[in-house]
């Protein structure tokens, strides 16, 4: 194995072969195991750009041994494994179809596929098939705010928090801007119950019971208060909302269009080569 001094040596080599593009120095052997050689131009393509330095002579040093040994390993393998174990060649040949294949599909779908969905799209998928979208936990539309409880004017943000006017709820954005550990007003959209249930000192022991009849929430310790308002919910095993799902549609339409796109490709190209004669079955 090649010391420290003669990989900064390489290093400074490779620095070399960057500026004068010689040829032959792809060609200088780095380490050697049996018959096995690491050449320079091997080394050179696991080195990012910009690095040198310390930094270099780190990355080879570990590539170079990190070689040895998979060879040394490679050496035991080929001893020890009966002839039936060694014999590969139809699982790589497998695996080289099947990442070919991969490939050009994948290389197809980036080029044919259509990835505008329109809102119309989404909303009537979810009409269609609202039984395969069964919530199973509970739903919340909600504001969480987490304050200190040493929080001047407390009353008053228990008031405006609970308010639906608009002044109102200003007032509170403002307050809470400056005082307020957390304001989550989550954008109107739906979260999970538990995620609000998780965090607040006092859990619910009850969800669904107590979102029938109530709608704030006030819990506190010694340090923090925490105020929760909810503005809808929907219960486990309910159909969820559009606006939920509305991600996962997109992403099940998506993947509709790509399984479409390549049953007919696969058709295409068994029906030309069915008229040119290019296959035969016997």
């Amino acid at each position: 194995m090649k010391t420290i001094q003669s990989i900064a040596v390489f290093l400074i080599v490779l620095a070399f072969y960057s500026c004068n593009q010689n040829p032959e120095n792809n060609k200088q052997p780095i380490a050697k195991i049996h018959d096995n050689y690491l050449y320079l131009s091997d080394i050179k393509e696991v080195i990012p750009d910009g690095r040198k330095g310390e930094d270099s002579v780190v990355i080879a040093k570990n590539y170079i041994n990190n070689w040895i040994k998979k060879q040394l390993l490679l050496k035991k393998a080929e001893v020890n494994l009966p002839d039936d174990k060694k014999d590969v060649e139809k699982e790589i040949a497998d695996y080289r179809s099947s990442l070919l294949i991969y490939r050009y599909q994948q290389q197809l779908i980036d080029q044919k596929l259509d990835t505008v969905i329109k809102k119309s799209e989404l909303r009537n998928y979810y009409e269609e098939n609202k039984s395969n979208f069964i919530l199973d936990q509970i739903l919340i539309k909600a504001i969480y705010i987490k304050l200190p409880v040493n929080s001047p004017n407390i009353e008053n943000v228990k008031k405006w928090y609970k308010s639906d006017n608009e002044e109102d709820f200003s007032r509170l954005e403002d307050y809470c801007y400056q005082y307020a550990e957390i304001f989550d007003n989550f954008n109107d959209d739906w979260i999970e119950f538990n995620k609000i249930n998780n965090i607040i000192p006092e859990k619910i022991k009850n969800p669904k019971r107590f979102l029938k009849y109530n709608k704030y929430i006030e819990s506190d310790d010694s340090v923090n208060l925490n105020l929760v308002k909810i503005n809808d919910y929907r219960l486990k095993g309910t159909e969820a909302p559009f606006t939920y799902v509305e991600d996962k549609i997109s992403s099940l339409i998506l993947n509709k269009r790509k399984h479409q796109l390549l049953e007919k490709l696969e058709k295409d190209i068994y029906n030309e080569a069915l008229n040119h004669n290019e296959f035969k079955i016997y």
